[in-house]
């Protein structure tokens, strides 16, 4: 018997069947009807945020724990302000769907000059601009959605990047029979045969080899791939390192995890171990500035084996069109070398301090590591933080977020409510400083509606550290500086029963995170330190190497 829904009803259910049961979002006049609808549909609850960019990122964390997201805006003004974070899911590989509410489909074809509109008639240029950032950009029309909305969500998933749905307010709540047949032309591709063929290739290589060394990387985690890299690891019994966009890729409590790699920049252990290895594996790697210290990684392509979510290449070659997961597993049917047993090379932030002292980067660190907690989730802020916490060794199952390739400041803020929406029951610490906070501060009132605890380390360096490091000639430069605030007064305004503190030494510190097992309110901890160019070391590595160009 065929179901009739209006559209906006069966777009839910199929966001529904992929986990997601809240969506974030502005309301705006053009998307009422799909706002509406979602107000009767009782399994997704809509979270209104205090603009579209903070709802965006909001999304971005929301996926990064869930898998995928969505979020409604307005058109035109709505969804240019999420542009940002559309083009940081695509450059970072989020799964997130953006909803577009647009005028009525009678205003669109007449050319209607209609607020939120350039003047000009032309009510797909949005569109188009959305088609560089997203994987799909489509107009949904009663005629193709039952085909159209199914794909642009597959496209997500399949492709780890945001997708961009324009769907007219007439069109939010027209009828459709949503047993239509939808578009079945893919077929599934066996394999087997040539994940085989991978095998024995990456086989051969390893037999040459008296040493080898696996590097675990971002599309590992963003393609869901942490648990057959591991059994990979376990089979070879081969030492594991992660890169700086791969952190919580692989459990860095595990027995075969020898640490971070950061190049030039990073742990000089790790790194020697890695370059020197006659074979590097490596597990989704991508090669970007931040990730390889500033392309100072020498991970030369003749030794090494790179197993991509959807393609192998050994030696620089590449050796077929196949699964991650189905290669992994043909390997693990071959009978390949066992490689030698390595420990554990300490981080810089290992030790704790001992005596009491100002807080610098070599003592708030060891600190903070020595708080976290198996299941944590770390959003972590881009610039002086992300170089920083890094090298921080996590515990088992924790899961850290930030965005080492599109780098856009402000976004840890909402990332981390929308991470905290994703999964309650889990303790989530967001770590931010003075500069970016003051781009997304808005999210706070988001969090306290929402009643959202997170624990907060607020890092107060009197503005923008890291960009004083990367400007060489002039370091000391004003713009660099920011306007002080009154940080815990304003916490205090959204959140009455913060634990708030503001510490400037060691044991002030310790005393802070001691209470973090309280978990009647937000916690906000603000790190003060009083010298602008404090920096944690693979940071003051990377500006040494830039003045020496």
């Amino acid at each position: 018997m065929a179901e009739w829904k209006t559209i906006s009803s069966y777009l839910y259910d199929c966001l529904l069947k992929e986990g997601i049961t809240e969506i974030f979002g502005v309301p705006g006049d053009y998307n009422f009807a799909l706002l509406d609808e979602l107000e009767k549909y009782t399994a997704i609850q809509f979270i209104d945020n205090r603009n579209e960019l903070n709802a965006g990122y909001a999304a971005d964390g929301y996926a990064q724990i869930k898998g995928m997201s969505a979020l409604i805006t307005t058109f035109g003004v709505g969804d240019l302000s999420a542009a940002n974070a559309m083009a940081g899911a695509y450059s970072e590989q989020v799964p997130l769907i953006e909803i577009v509410g647009s005028p009525a489909s009678s205003m669109q074809e007449n050319g209607t000059k209609a607020h939120h509109t350039l003047m000009n008639g032309d009510y797909d240029v949005f569109l188009r601009m959305h088609r560089e950032i997203t994987e799909r950009a489509i107009k949904i029309t009663a005629d193709n959605a039952v085909r159209e909305i199914p794909a642009a969500i597959a496209a997500a998933l399949e492709h780890r990047k945001p997708v961009y749905i324009d769907i007219p307010q007439d069109v939010a709540l027209m009828k459709i029979n949503t047993d239509s047949p939808g578009d079945e032309s893919g077929t599934q591709k066996n394999e087997a045969k040539l994940a085989a063929q991978g095998a024995e290739e990456v086989k051969k290589a390893l037999q040459q080899a008296d040493s080898a060394v696996l590097l675990v990387d971002i599309y590992t985690i963003r393609h869901h791939l942490k648990e057959k890299v591991l059994q990979l690891a376990e089979y070879l019994n081969i030492p594991t390192a992660q890169m700086m966009q791969g952190k919580s890729g692989f459990n860095e409590q595990h027995p075969l995890y020898i640490g971070m790699y950061g190049g030039a920049f990073g742990n000089q252990e790790v790194r020697e171990y890695v370059e020197n290895a006659d074979i590097i594996i490596t597990a989704g790697l991508l090669e970007s500035d931040f990730n390889t210290a500033k392309f100072t990684a020498e991970l030369h392509r003749k030794k090494r084996i790179d197993l991509q979510p959807m393609e192998l290449f050994v030696q620089g070659e590449s050796a077929g069109k196949m699964k991650m997961e189905v290669l992994i597993d043909a390997l693990l049917s071959e009978k390949c070398p066992v490689f030698e047993d390595k420990s554990y090379f300490p981080s810089f932030y290992d030790e704790l301090p001992e005596k009491l002292e100002p807080l610098r980067a070599e003592t708030y660190y060891p600190i903070i590591q020595s708080v976290l907690r198996p299941k944590d989730i770390l959003v972590v802020e881009t610039g002086t933080l992300s170089y920083g916490l890094a090298h921080v060794r996590l515990p088992e199952n924790s899961v850290y977020i930030s965005q080492g390739s599109w780098q856009s400041i402000g976004y840890a803020l909402p990332a981390a409510f929308g991470a905290q929406m994703a999964a309650p029951e889990r303790r989530v610490l967001l770590f931010i400083g003075d500069g970016s906070f003051q781009l997304t501060a808005q999210g706070l009132s988001s969090m306290a509606e929402q009643n959202i605890k997170p624990v907060v380390f607020f890092l107060n360096n009197k503005g923008y550290t890291v960009e004083r490091y990367l400007n060489t000639d002039n370091p000391q430069a004003e713009y660099n500086d920011i306007p002080e605030w009154d940080y815990i007064k304003l916490v205090k305004s959204f959140y009455t029963k913060a634990r708030t503190t503001r510490v400037t030494t060691t044991e002030e510190l310790k005393q802070a995170a001691a209470q973090l097992d309280e978990t009647d309110s937000l916690h906000f901890i603000e790190i003060v330190v009083n010298d602008k160019m404090d920096a944690p070391l693979h940071l003051k590595r990377l500006r040494e190497a830039s003045l020496q160009e």
